[in-house]
């Protein structure tokens, strides 16, 4: 499990990305707002830990661009302000749940799998959207405007992972890891034949497309 941990206080970060790896989970650290922001954009995790008072971005703020940008991710938010307001604030933006310092690491750690489990069961959210395109992650159903498209078990797997992702650039890297589940094999362009299936269903004959190759970079879905 990867983890993005936006925290400017070193000395805790440092103890909750130690405490994490013993865990066997993989922490990145980001000590200002903007930093979070870039990171979470270049890169894919699992779960977010973030702080409030942050330098350049505060964490309220940040957590609102996460929430539009991928509606799945768990936020938690670390921060010293524990009043009703301060919570309030934070559940608004977009956080799943809020964790006033100091803290017990057991606490934050027991949190974090609680978080981890809703997301992959029920309590992640079951459609995603962008423009009018819909998925259904209950259903395995896709449809835009209203209309159903139909998908094979590998091209609605790629779907969902750039629904999830909707905004971001996708490697093909990353799509062969996270979709096809094997070692990236430069010599084939098995992924390129997919997104071209999947630009032909979602955005032949809508508008505005939605599927866009980024020269040198991947692939992202997202409303221009």
């Amino acid at each position: 499990m990867k983890i993005l941990l936006v925290e400017d206080e070193e000395r805790l970060a440092s103890f909750i990305r130690k405490g994490m790896s013993a865990e066997g989970y993989e922490v990145e650290i980001a000590y200002d707002g903007r930093t979070g922001l870039s990171l979470f954009r270049r890169d894919i995790y699992d779960i977010i830990l973030l702080d409030v008072n942050l330098p350049q971005m505060n964490g309220f703020e940040l957590c609102r661009i996460i929430r539009s940008e991928n509606e799945a991710v768990p936020v938690l938010m670390l921060t010293a302000l524990d009043s009703m307001a301060d919570k309030s604030d934070g559940f608004n933006a977009g956080a799943d749940d809020y964790l006033a310092k100091p803290f017990e690491f057991q606490e934050l750690l027991l949190r974090l799998r609680a978080l981890t489990r809703r997301n992959s069961g029920s309590g992640q959210k079951s459609i995603l959207r962008l423009a009018d395109l819909e998925l259904n992650l209950d259903a395995k159903t896709v449809a835009r405007a209203g209309k159903r498209i139909d998908l094979t078990t590998r091209e609605y797997a790629l779907m969902e992972y750039l629904m999830l992702n909707k905004g971001k650039i996708i490697s093909r890297v990353d799509i062969s890891e996270r979709v096809w589940s094997l070692n990236f094999d430069s010599s084939t362009n098995v992924i390129d034949v997919y997104i071209s299936y999947l630009r032909k269903k979602i955005d032949k004959g809508f508008s505005p497309k939605l599927l866009h190759t980024i020269v040198g970079m991947g692939y992202v879905l997202r409303e221009d």
